[in-house]
């Protein structure tokens, strides 16, 4: 078969592949659970308050292949795989390549000056390899979690800034994001009020908007503020459940119908 016979034409619907990262206890593992008939794999342990389906703890990098690709060559009815979380996989990432370069850190991978997490890119790659095969031949939606971080951002058209961040190795993170069709940011509402401090200073004092310590919600385009991005066209902003993703998932706007155009018409 010639190449250009092999070329796909319109769009080719697929299941979502999420990033949704946020501070402990925001409820990203619920709002996972929440995911059409999902199989979680752990890499670090925190599920035993949630009602889920789930492989047992991860304690490396091989057993979280085996369970990826278990579920890409045995029959179940899982339709969503979760990974939970993606800091801690990088984690078992990082103790394969101690192992296979028998030092005691990361940072002394390869002789060092960074290389370790060079070398880790090859481990990722892997990983959403196998996710990519469950979303493609299995159908299945790919959801990883991860917790946040605030790092410092030098951004060239302005002054730098601190934003949050999945708490990842810069690569790492570059790569994942990437390659997500949406991350997405969970947090709490809140209201920033300035007071005076004396001394002509100004402090400010932040209070939750909404109930049980402020409204959970999902930022899906990235600002000053955080990480996050969607190829969807959704709202900026929407509640920390997965109907109200999936409601404004098949509400995107619809494309405008191609009309021809007479050139003789004036």
């Amino acid at each position: 078969m010639s190449m250009l016979a092999r070329i796909h034409r319109g769009k080719q619907p697929l299941p979502p592949r999420l990033v949704l990262y946020g501070t402990e206890g925001i409820g990203k593992s619920t709002f996972a659970a929440q995911a059409p008939a999902p199989i979680f794999i752990q890499t670090e342990d925190g599920l035993s308050e949630i009602a889920c389906d789930k492989f047992p703890l991860a304690q490396t990098l091989d057993e979280v292949i085996a369970s990826l690709t278990a579920l890409h060559a045995e029959q179940h009815d899982y339709q969503s795989v979760v990974i939970d979380s993606l800091d801690w996989l990088e984690r078992l990432i990082f103790d394969e390549l101690c192992r296979q370069f028998n030092v005691p850190s990361i940072e002394k991978v390869d002789g060092g000056y960074a290389k370790g997490y060079t070398h880790a890119l090859a481990h990722w790659r892997q990983v959403l390899g196998l996710l990519n095969r469950l979303r493609v031949e299995r159908g299945m939606v790919v959801l990883c979690i991860a917790h946040a971080k605030v790092e410092k951002f030098d951004d060239p058209e302005a002054t730098a800034y601190d934003r949050y961040s999945p708490r990842l190795h810069k690569h790492a993170c570059g790569l994942v994001c990437e390659w997500a069709d949406a991350v997405l940011f969970a947090t709490r509402k809140i209201r920033v009020q300035a007071e005076d401090a004396g001394f002509n200073r100004k402090r400010g004092l932040a209070f939750a908007l909404g109930k049980d310590g402020g409204e959970r919600v999902l930022r899906t385009i990235g600002g000053p503020s955080c990480v996050a991005k969607n190829r969807y066209s959704l709202p900026e902003e929407l509640a920390l459940s997965w109907p109200a993703f999936m409601t404004a998932l098949v509400q995107q706007p619809a494309e405008p119908t191609p009309t021809a155009t007479n050139p003789q018409e004036k």
